[in-house]
């Protein structure tokens, strides 16, 4: 089973605030820094570094260098990444005294898809291999579309929640990872467990992960209904939190490990990466991840 990971990649500046910026109100940033990040590179730095045999793909600007060289030293392979000219992805990332964090994305080159490329990247992957998506790249919906028709086995992160979430052929996902806010989108319910019933009505096929902050997660395959509480610790900076906690998801999956190991697995290392500044920089190598 391969796992491939069709996802966004974005340079983010990271600026450290009292608090988040008020309209009309200008506030000293007291630091900045410069990470690799974005949802697609997080997650793939995440099975990476749980273990698991990744292939990136997607589209980087001539400025990214600092993307590339991210996902290398993180054990991803490259070789589904296109190369264009112009900016890559990038963010501008406000972090609070308390860590929670406000997030402006610009797409850049992740926004040039194209449905030529899908299909040149598709091709080096057959029926139950693995390909994650999340909700930032250019036609996401055609590669969900495509890969399904391959037989693939889809992990779909709908982050983040847009009017671009109506264009997917949901049907075709096998597994949804989202929280509270994106289960609330899909269904229009706000309850965990009026979220889970609703999606299992809607997609009767798919399997759940439904992450819920300082609550825990709850995971629902078939008959099989497994609750994780969080591992608390003091929060540094929760940018790479969700994508850490589906990196580690997704590895244990394509290893057929036990849904309660799974689960208690990606807490640990949410919890490690949410006590450590960054995106891909802050997310935990197996070895930390003991249970």
């Amino acid at each position: 089973m391969k796992i491939l990971n069709y996802g966004s990649m974005n340079i983010d500046n990271v600026y450290q605030m009292d608090h988040m910026i008020q309209p009309g109100e200008t506030q000293m940033a007291s630091a900045k820094n410069v990470f690799a990040g974005g949802k697609g590179l997080n997650q793939s730095i995440a099975i990476a570094k749980a273990g698991g045999a990744v292939y990136h793909a997607g589209v980087v600007g001539e400025d990214g260098a600092i993307l590339m060289d991210t996902l290398t030293r993180g054990g991803v392979d490259t070789r589904y990444i296109k190369h264009m000219s112009g900016p890559s992805g990038h963010t501008v990332i406000q972090v609070d005294k308390n860590g929670q964090n406000s997030i402006i994305v610009f797409a850049g080159e992740n926004m040039r898809v194209l449905e030529e490329d899908i299909a040149n990247v598709l091709s080096g992957f057959e029926k139950g291999d693995l390909l994650i998506l999340q909700n930032e790249l250019d036609n996401s919906p055609t590669i969900m579309r495509m890969a399904s028709e391959r037989g693939m086995t889809i992990v779909f992160n709908p982050s983040p929640v847009n009017e671009g979430l109506k264009h997917y052929p949901l049907e075709c996902v096998d597994w949804f990872l989202l929280n509270e806010i994106e289960g609330k989108a899909l269904t229009q319910e706000t309850d965990p467990e009026k979220i889970l019933a609703a999606l299992k009505v809607q997609y009767p096929k798919a399997n759940v992960v439904l992450t819920l902050g300082g609550d825990g997660a709850f995971c629902v395959r078939g008959d099989e209904k497994v609750f994780q509480p969080i591992f608390p610790v003091k929060a540094v900076d929760t940018t790479a939190a969700g994508d850490t906690f589906t990196g580690y998801f997704v590895t244990g999956i394509s290893k057929g490990d036990d849904l309660p190991t799974v689960m208690k697995r990606a807490a640990k290392a949410s919890s490690i990466a949410v006590s450590r500044p960054g995106a891909a920089d802050s997310i935990p190598y197996a070895s930390e991840v003991e249970i």
